[in-house]
């Protein structure tokens, strides 16, 4: 029987180069999607799905990540005090966040590339598996993508990974899945990831999205990647590689998640992500709706 899954990790020490300037002064986890910060809706899926403890890794300038998560006591007594209640339980639902998902925080250490923060988090980890999410996407689902994710592996005892189905054009900006068996329910067989191939050259219709199931034998494929790198000190350090390293000879899954996927990594994906997030709220999806119908005039002008 697979172990239960308790245990989450978020990569928060990216520079949001692609954001810049407007991340220049705030990191890219805090900008706002709707009325939270992006990473506060990862870490609201992750209590929402069980998880108990999230460990944060972070580089410097991310202190505003921990000042949103940090119970604020004296703020909320102050909102109290001058009858703003709603915005006090606001505050201290968010503090309440911390405590529920136990965040912890870690700096980052190591090679570049977006597998030095899974390994530096494994080593407070054990023998145990993990979920990774990323701090910049948005999921809305029925089920949260982290359950469907822990779900998955409840099923196999295998490191999972998130898949979407995709058109043939948008290959050249996902990991595409070498499909090997269909096992219904969204569920694949997979023996490896083929980063960014030409539509012509993908090896499925899927792509991968963010969100893994990461099991100690990747960890150990990462641990090997950096002694590689130690060595000659070129290159990064990606999840992709031990993951593929580790589906050579091992059984690797992917999840097709029922749900919709916001990106917020890029100007253009962080607009949809926001017009998306406000369309869908009580008060302000009815606004932007007029709003919307008023810049397109009347039908057929």
């Amino acid at each position: 029987m697979a172990t239960t899954i308790r245990k989450a990790v978020i990569p928060a020490a990216g520079l949001g180069s692609r954001l810049l300037p407007l991340t220049k002064a705030i990191p890219k986890e805090m900008l706002p999607v709707g009325d939270k910060p992006v990473i506060e809706h990862t870490v609201r899926e992750l209590v929402a799905s069980g998880i108990t403890d999230i460990t944060i890794v972070v580089s410097g300038g991310k202190n505003l990540i921990q000042d949103h998560f940090r119970p604020n006591p004296a703020l909320v007594a102050q909102l109290r005090a001058d009858g703003k209640s709603a915005y006090a339980d606001a505050v201290e639902e968010v503090g309440e966040l911390s405590r529920l998902g136990h965040i912890t925080y870690l700096d980052q250490h190591g090679p570049y590339g977006n597998g030095t923060p899974v390994l530096n988090a494994a080593r407070n980890f054990g023998d145990e598996p993990m979920l990774v999410l990323w701090p910049d996407d948005v999921f809305v689902a029925e089920v949260p993508r982290a359950q469907q994710l822990v779900r998955a592996y409840e099923a196999t005892s295998s490191p999972v990974l998130a898949l979407l189905p995709m058109l043939p054009a948008e290959s050249e900006r996902y990991g595409v899945p070498v499909v090997k068996e269909d096992l219904g329910d969204g569920q694949l067989r997979i023996t490896g990831l083929v980063e960014k191939p030409a539509p012509q050259d993908a090896p499925s219709a899927f792509a991968a999205i963010g969100g893994y199931v990461i099991t100690p034998g990747i960890v150990d494929e990462l641990r090997e990647q950096t002694k590689r790198w130690y060595e000659r000190r070129e290159g990064e350090i990606y999840l992709t590689d031990a993951i593929n390293a580790y589906a050579s000879s091992r059984a690797v899954y992917g999840q097709v998640i029922q749900g919709s996927w916001y990106d917020t990594g890029n100007p253009a994906d962080y607009l949809v992500a926001q017009f998306a997030s406000a369309l869908s709220h009580p008060e302000y999806g009815p606004l932007l709706r007029g709003m919307t119908r008023e810049l397109e005039g009347p039908a057929g002008t």
